[in-house]
């Protein structure tokens, strides 16, 4: 039972990439989650488990991913393929409404905004594990963009760094159902520690002495 307990001491929740490409409506990528994100609850789960949290005093870490500019990539010589599709779309474009926070689920007054990251890893070439350390987190919850990609990359890497990791199922989308599968039946048993609903998660939210 312990480890179900999320103190508030300890505990952070990383919000990762809340763009208006991926959030809101005419974004670059909205149509590619819509349909997953309607059919998890997405939206409202979102609302629900940052107001939670803040409201207990969690830390809210907003994780992003990096802005596009021009010429981003031009002389890289191992470009995958999140980052071919990154420039040929300029996802996340920096100086444009696509690259700015969704107006809910970006920063408020009091998050800790990390350090854009280039791949898939909220971790790697970022300050991530330096801002949880320093704040004296224990257990991180991800929720927000993508399940099978960022979300899952970030929850291993933590899991390696020796954080207790939870992945909440429908606080988060992907381009298809398949995905999530992927996401939260085959790959994150293998890493996560637990992998849980908004409710179930809120539910065991502990403000600390």
């Amino acid at each position: 039972m312990p480890d179900l307990l999320y103190p508030s001491n300890e505990t952070a929740l990383l919000v990762m990439d809340p763009y208006n490409d991926f959030l809101s409506e005419g974004g670059k990528l909205y149509d590619r989650i819509k349909d997953v994100a309607q059919t998890v609850g997405l939206f409202d789960n979102l609302r629900e488990i940052t107001k939670a949290a803040r409201s207990v005093g969690i830390q809210v870490f907003i994780v992003p991913h990096h802005r596009s500019h021009e010429g981003d990539y031009g002389n890289w010589k191992h470009k995958n393929p999140t980052h071919v599709v990154s420039d040929r779309l300029k996802t996340f474009a920096a100086g444009t409404w696509g690259g700015e926070w969704h107006p809910e689920f970006g920063p408020h007054p009091g998050d800790v905004v990390i350090k854009e990251h280039w791949s898939q890893s909220g971790f790697a070439n970022t300050d991530l594990n330096e801002q949880l350390r320093q704040h004296g987190i224990e257990k991180i919850i991800l929720v927000g963009l993508r399940a099978n990609t960022c979300l899952e990359t970030t929850g291993r890497f933590g899991m390696e760094l020796g954080y207790h990791v939870t992945l909440v199922k429908d606080a988060t989308a992907s381009f298809s159902m398949e995905e999530m599968h992927a996401a939260h039946e085959v790959n994150g048993p293998m890493f996560a520690h637990e992998i849980l609903t908004t409710s179930e998660v809120i539910s065991n939210f502990v403000t600390a002495a």
